[in-house]
């Protein structure tokens, strides 16, 4: 049965489908959480959770790096952000953190003009790995070629590439653009990149030699990408379509695992439940740790995009604070919606539906849901 359904008579489209649109199924057996492995490994690097902490600043300091490393995940820190443009952000994030609505984005502008110093680079980078966590950091792929040599001399141990959306196949007659195959095949590091969305940006990517894709576009709690360029990516049929590059690539290269992680949409214990059994290896969550007491944004969340200089496509928005970092992530939970105690929610639903790691679990029973959240 054709996916495609008729738009007029000129244009046809695919039926795709967002995390809200589906849900898991129990299978024959149920199992003590207890025995349920939330592990996962990428490259030579084991973590007890799937969570990365995005690299937003209204997400992860320094502080939050180590925090999260600790914690048994990976804070990335956003090396084109405040951390990085100033030797004290913290009267900066004050002040994002009161400006009114209506001056917020032309405010956020000018703070994030301040030119990136390479020295600051250098020392946040030192600062997480002196506490012994992974070391985890993040430029989009206009700053990678200007950067990159700060960022591995500083010592990370994954580098991630993450943009809006990153091709392997960047086009530009006014600039040279970054060669991604040439670039990862002579760094030292494990290479991290994304956004994709599609089954066929995802494959080349992975044919650059990427340890894993992102994969997302104008879905996040913060982004107005979907209005502003018109632009916008269901979740669950994204992660479904990049695990289909996953697989063929691995038949095509021999045997070569590239990782696939939710980087979008992932607001609840609920999606992030749905990314993996949809094929996901891991999810990077902004909003659902933006809501922790300890996050720098204080209770609001914005991305990069939000302060572009030409045209931002985010907003700073009110997300709330709901509880620490721990309990957002391992409870208990003072709320019943999903927006904490993430790991002990996505443990219990293995547990009911039967399963007892993340890659088993990525093989369950997913139905398109009849009835609607709104």
């Amino acid at each position: 049965m054709s996916m495609e359904r008729e738009i007029g008579r000129s244009k046809r489209g695919r039926r795709v489908y967002a995390f809200d649109d589906i849900a898991v199924v129990p299978s024959r057996r149920t199992r003590d959480p207890q025995d349920v492995s939330i592990g996962w490994s990428i490259d030579a690097y084991h973590f007890d959770i799937p969570v990365m902490a995005a690299p937003m600043d209204s997400v992860v300091s320094p502080v939050t790096a180590i925090a999260m490393g600790k914690l048994g995940g990976l804070g990335v820190l956003d090396l084109e952000g405040l951390w990085t443009r100033y030797e004290n952000p913290e009267p900066l994030l004050e002040e994002i953190r009161s400006l009114d609505a209506a001056g917020a984005t032309v405010r956020m502008q000018q703070i994030y003009a301040e030119p990136i110093k390479p020295e600051l680079v250098t020392a946040r980078l030192a600062e997480i790995r002196a506490s012994g966590v992974t070391v985890a950091g993040a430029l989009s792929p206009q700053r990678t070629q200007e950067l990159y040599e700060t960022v591995v001399a500083a010592g990370v141990d994954l580098f991630f590439i993450r943009g809006t959306t990153v091709s392997a196949e960047h086009v530009s007659k006014s600039v040279q653009p970054l060669n991604l195959k040439k670039f990862i095949y002579e760094l030292d590091v494990p290479v991290i990149v994304g956004g994709a969305a599609t089954y066929t940006a995802a494959l080349h990517l992975m044919r650059t030699g990427a340890a894993g894709v992102l994969v997302g576009f104008g879905g996040g709690a913060a982004s107005t990408t979907r209005a502003t360029l018109g632009i916008h990516a269901p979740m669950a049929t994204a992660v479904a379509d990049v695990a289909g590059a996953r697989r063929d690539y691995l038949d095509e290269s021999g045997g070569r695992y590239v990782h696939v992680i939710a980087d979008g949409g992932l607001g609840t214990s609920g999606d992030i439940v749905k990314a993996i059994s949809v094929g996901a290896d891991a999810v990077m969550l902004g909003s659902a740790l933006a809501r922790a007491t300890d996050a720098p944004g204080g209770g609001y969340h914005w991305g990069p995009e939000a302060h572009h200089a030409q045209l931002p496509r985010g907003n700073r928005v009110h997300v709330g604070s709901v509880a620490p970092l721990d309990q957002i992530l391992f409870g208990p939970s003072p709320v019943a919606d999903g927006t904490a105690n993430l790991m002990g929610a996505l443990k219990r639903s293995m547990a009911t539906t039967g399963y007892s790691d993340l890659k088993e679990f990525q093989r369950i029973e997913v139905v398109v849901s009849p009835y609607s959240s709104r």
